[in-house]
């Protein structure tokens, strides 16, 4: 997470936990074209966000992740399991998470589970929309910086 001192300029690492090929390269491609500093890694199922949140087997030389986007349907581990152990355990729940919703519903669903995130943002439609996305995702970054 941000320390002590970290500039808003200061490259952040965010993890996308997205299982469709074609939104992960349209979040990649507007993320590169963003005035952010960021570097993204990608992953497609809650397992593998875990073994990367925990530099486990191949994601082991990874960096601690400073934001996930996750995406709550994902195949064999959910985004709900995902969000449960990154705010259960005490050396990953300084991580914020964005959980990425189609609706008002997928809000609704995580909240059902006890959990909560640390914002919840739509994911974007149309390929056009994802330039407000990405501006939405600097506007949390930024907010969290200014409170440390």
């Amino acid at each position: 997470m941000a320390t002590e001192g970290e500039q808003l300029d200061d490259p952040i690492d965010i993890l996308l936990v997205e299982p469709n090929p074609g939104d992960s390269r349209l979040f990649e491609e507007n993320f590169r074209d963003a005035k952010l500093l960021n570097t993204v890694h990608t992953v497609s199922n809650g397992q593998s966000a875990l073994d990367f949140l925990h530099q486990r087997g191949e994601y082991a030389s990874e960096p601690q992740p400073d934001i996930v986007l996750l995406e709550p349907q994902l195949p064999g581990k959910s985004g709900v399991d995902v969000l449960s152990e990154l705010k259960n355990e005490s050396e990953l729940n300084d991580i914020s998470v964005v959980v990425l919703t189609s609706s008002d519903a997928g809000e609704r669903i995580v909240q059902s589970h006890g959990l909560e995130a640390d914002t919840y943002i739509q994911k974007p439609i149309e390929p056009e929309d994802f330039v407000e996305f990405v501006q939405s995702i600097e506007d949390f970054w930024f907010a969290i910086v200014e409170k440390r």
